[in-house]
């Protein structure tokens, strides 16, 4: 009989969906750094990059409330042009009504938000020039060239400690959390190089002084495990974020888990090859069109499915028979696209075709407003695993 653990590996459609959602990665430009650009010490790339490294100061007030009104963040970014454009983490901004950066020379300006993505946690602010001279930039790397090993620094603003840096290497590579909302699902880097609160949005650099991640997330009661968001993903997501002020995203309205030979023979009961719908989102063209989630969980090993759900067998003429082809068949899907599903439901197949509109903000995507007195927030379904800093 299969593992528990082998059943709910890269199950879930909400894996799968980080390629789905996310903008094509693009392709690498730039030469392969000589290992000889590589050879500087932690002191020097630290004050090579520093310069460019910003404390991002955001505040909030929310007049629904009688107490606790005003909300104040704390976190890092790095400038990325010489017309001031600084890129961050999307919940150290978004939805904030001032803004104000700190230069490392120490003058405070304000800032304005370009554009944001919530679900992808990278946002693009920017300042004005300064009168005088030219603002320091980083060069932004290739996360598709790390590798689980190499040594990374992280420079940020730990509990508002201007330029801090620590050192460490690359734990990981495309980690996906398990307990985390479709809605934040991402190919994260895993590294042990400590990150602290207001650490968020500072970059994570390669021992060329390249910017390889954006420092993101950490696991409170862990020991030196940070994520990164890879620089690849986020340099995917700046044309949009420029020219929309989002990321555009196709909404199909439903997730769930694949079903194949092992979950067959593990759940012993009569299944089809196919996609079984979980939950159908409120609202979303899914629930329109009639499509049918679950409404009996069964729970597996501290992980749980619900049962009785439709079963999408293809999707625009394509089997939907492993991950493989889930994946191809979503990354096609545009906004606009008419949408094919042949589905099994009680014995019975049945066809269904919606058209996708644009993916709307869900309740997951935007962090917690309520923040800690270390400008900490917390993504309410997520706060045992996984704390955005």
């Amino acid at each position: 009989m299969p593992s528990i653990a082998a059943i709910f590996r890269s199950r879930t459609l909400a894996a799968l969906l980080a390629a789905f959602l996310a903008v094509p990665c693009l392709e690498a430009g730039a030469a392969e750094p000589d290992a000889g650009d590589c050879s500087s010490s932690i002191p020097d790339i630290f004050a090579a990059a520093s310069p460019a490294v910003v404390l991002i100061t955001a505040q909030s007030i929310n007049p629904y409330r009688l107490q606790n009104r005003v909300t104040q963040v704390l976190g890092s970014g790095f400038i990325i042009d010489k017309d001031g454009l600084i890129l961050t983490n999307s919940h150290v901004v978004y939805g904030m009504q001032s803004l104000t950066v700190t230069l490392d020379e120490g003058a405070r300006v304000p800032a304005r938000l370009v554009g944001a993505d919530p679900i992808f946690d990278v946002a693009l602010i920017r300042i004005s020039n300064p009168d005088k001279g030219k603002l320091p930039v980083l060069k932004l790397g290739e996360s598709s060239r790390i590798r689980e090993g190499e040594e990374v620094i992280a420079i940020g603003n730990p509990l508002g400690l201007n330029q801090t840096v620590t050192r460490g290497i690359v734990s990981g590579l495309n980690r996906l959390l398990p307990d985390t909302p479709l809605s934040v699902q991402e190919p994260l880097i895993q590294t042990d190089t400590p990150i602290n609160f207001g650490n968020s949005g500072g970059p994570l650099l390669n021992r060329c002084g390249e910017v390889i991640g954006i420092s993101s997330a950490i696991i409170p009661d862990a020991q030196n495990i940070g994520f990164a968001i890879p620089i690849d993903l986020a340099k995917a997501l700046i044309p949009s974020l420029m020219e929309n002020g989002r990321v555009i995203r196709p909404w199909i309205g439903f997730h769930g888990q694949l079903v194949d030979e092992d979950f067959r023979k593990l759940l012993q009961i009569p299944l089809v090859e196919g996609l079984l719908v979980e939950v159908v989102e409120p609202g979303s063209p899914a629930e329109k069109a009639g499509i049918q989630g679950g409404s009996v969980e069964l729970s597996l090993g501290g992980n749980s499915l619900l049962l009785g759900g439709d079963i999408v067998v293809s999707i625009n003429d394509i089997k939907i028979a492993d991950d493989d082809a889930l994946t191809r068949v979503m990354r096609g899907l545009k906004v606009g696209n008419k949408i094919r599903l042949r589905l099994f439901r009680e014995g019975k197949y049945r066809h269904v075709e919606y058209v996708l509109p644009e993916r709307p903000l869900l309740p997951g995507d935007v962090p917690d407003q309520n923040s800690d007195s270390s400008g900490s927030r917390d993504r309410g379904a997520i706060k045992p695993l996984l704390r955005r800093h």
